[in-house]
């Protein structure tokens, strides 16, 4: 039997989730969203996907009301995406996936810590905060490196994401 290529036929929430963020690399695309990337060529330098794929996502994820494309204040011809309501959304099934990734695959050291901004505590599996009691929206989560993050990365946009931040906050690849 042949693997079909979409879920059409599957009455699930998770294949119709699938529909959307399931392809490779959309996920990686939206992590990277919710860290402050949000230029073209920020994301390909980040994450080193081909141009074509990377064009055919970014579509994609603003066709499903995921992110938002919009002209760049500094450069007039050139674009932004943005998460929407619908793509900060995604913020705890990905936390929870990052988690997953450190807790239950060998080797994998904490790239990054992630805590409320408010209070410094470090979040729940999804997001929460166990010292507030209750979510956190995403703009108070503060990003911090972890022992397993490479200390010198060798692009840009890696070592911008390497400094302590708020996650949605663009990001900054000239800091002061």
């Amino acid at each position: 039997m042949a693997l079909g290529k979409d879920y059409a036929a599957q009455e699930c929430s998770i294949a119709r989730a699938l529909e959307v963020v399931g392809e490779r690399w959309t996920l990686l695309v939206v992590r990277d969203a919710l860290y402050g990337v949000r230029r073209y060529n920020d994301f390909l330098v980040h994450l080193g996907i081909p141009r074509a794929v990377l064009a055919a996502r970014l579509q994609a994820l603003v066709a499903a009301g995921v992110l938002d494309k919009r002209p760049c204040a500094e450069a007039p011809r050139r674009h932004e995406y943005v998460l929407t309501e619908r793509g900060e959304a995604l913020w705890p099934a990905l936390r929870a996936l990052g988690l997953w990734g450190r807790d239950h695959i060998p080797g994998t050291a904490p790239l990054r810590y992630f805590r409320h901004a408010r209070c410094g505590t470090e979040l729940g599996l999804v997001g929460d905060c166990p010292a507030c009691g209750g979510p956190v929206p995403v703009a108070d989560v503060e990003m911090l490196p972890g022992p397993g993050l490479d200390p010198e990365p060798a692009d840009p946009v890696s070592r911008a994401l390497a400094r302590p931040r708020r996650l949605l906050q663009p990001v900054d690849l000239d800091p002061v």
